[in-house]
């Protein structure tokens, strides 16, 4: 299906984002709409719902049939091969969902494309933003979750089963917050935007966030954008929680590095917006956490390009790409 523009589709645990995308980048128009969890109705089929209205909408926008249009779908968790939804921790109602058979019979499309988001927001930065001309990084998403995409010799890095990626369910602390994939101490319990909410809330219960806690109405009331909005006021004791952040950001990272070898790490993803106030201090960090850094070339951490857009462009890159 040969087309001058495509739909991507970035699905977070929170909201959906999508845009409509020239060849090119360029993006002309962008709905956001929540993510909905229904568990009583078929795998992701109210996901599907969703994104087929939003298909509609923007194309109706433009003229265009929504029929006619490349479709790619970024999604969390665990992306088979063929596009199916193995397993989304974050995404429960969706796992195992087949998204273009449900969206080929909402919309008659025969060109819809699932990849996992992380890999999505690689695939854009890597050919337009801030992984452009730099053939070995890792793109580290920070939202409800942490997704990542992995970036070797100019490629992207799937796995034996498509897989590769899931940096969010390293462990990082033996025996530590509980997951929602069912392990223990992952990552992203740590350094995500629910991380972030998780810490705040214990920091508040701990009398550590007073200001905060005051202003939200309670310590049990404390929630993520509470902290990355007073941080913006330069209030001490958010910024105190985020710099704790970015040492468990700097953790994951530094044992990327010794996995990998990478040396440039895009960060995206909703809590990108706390990436001014992150970036440094997950950067020091990582002169204590690196096996050999002094001696390693220097390694760097940058905010995305895009920002909050990076899975949805990278989503439609993808959907040009498989449509042909």
């Amino acid at each position: 299906m040969a087309s001058d523009i495509a739909l991507g589709v970035d699905v977070g645990g929170t909201k959906s984002l999508a845009v409509l995308m020239t060849r090119n980048g360029d993006v002309l128009d962008e709905l956001t709409t929540p993510t909905p969890h229904d568990p009583s109705r078929a795998a992701g089929e109210a996901m599907a719902e969703v994104l087929a209205g939003q298909a509609r909408e923007l194309t109706a926008r433009h003229g265009v049939d929504a029929a006619e249009v490349p479709i790619g779908i970024g999604v969390p968790g665990l992306v088979r091969r063929d596009g199916s939804l193995a397993y989304a921790p974050n995404l429960q109602s969706a796992s195992g969902a087949d998204l273009p058979s449900a969206l080929f019979a909402l919309l008659n499309n025969h060109s819809v494309h699932v990849e996992n988001d992380g890999n999505c927001a690689a695939l854009a930065e890597y050919a337009w933003g801030a992984g452009q001309g730099v053939d070995d990084f890792v793109m580290v998403t920070l939202g409800t979750g942490i997704g990542g995409g992995l970036i070797a010799n100019g490629d992207l890095v799937r796995g034996r089963s498509g897989f590769a990626g899931e940096i969010g369910h390293m462990v990082v602390e033996a025996r530590g917050a509980p997951c929602h994939c069912g392990g223990y101490g992952c990552w992203e319990r740590y350094a995500s935007g629910s991380g972030l909410g998780r810490l705040a809330s214990l920091a508040a219960a701990q009398g550590r966030l007073p200001t905060l806690s005051v202003r939200a109405g309670g310590p049990e009331l404390v929630r993520a954008e509470h902290v990355t909005a007073a941080a913006a006021e330069g209030l001490s004791e958010a910024l105190a929680l985020l710099d704790e952040v970015a040492w468990w950001l700097s953790l994951g990272i530094s044992n990327l590095v010794a996995i990998m070898d990478a040396g440039h790490f895009v960060i995206g993803g909703g809590l990108s917006v706390a990436a001014d106030f992150m970036v440094p201090s997950a950067t020091t960090y990582l002169a204590e956490l690196v096996e050999g850094y002094p001696s390693r070339p220097p390694i760097t951490l940058v905010p995305s390009a895009f920002g909050v857009r990076a899975g949805a462009i990278g989503a439609a890159a993808v959907a040009f790409e498989r449509a042909g």
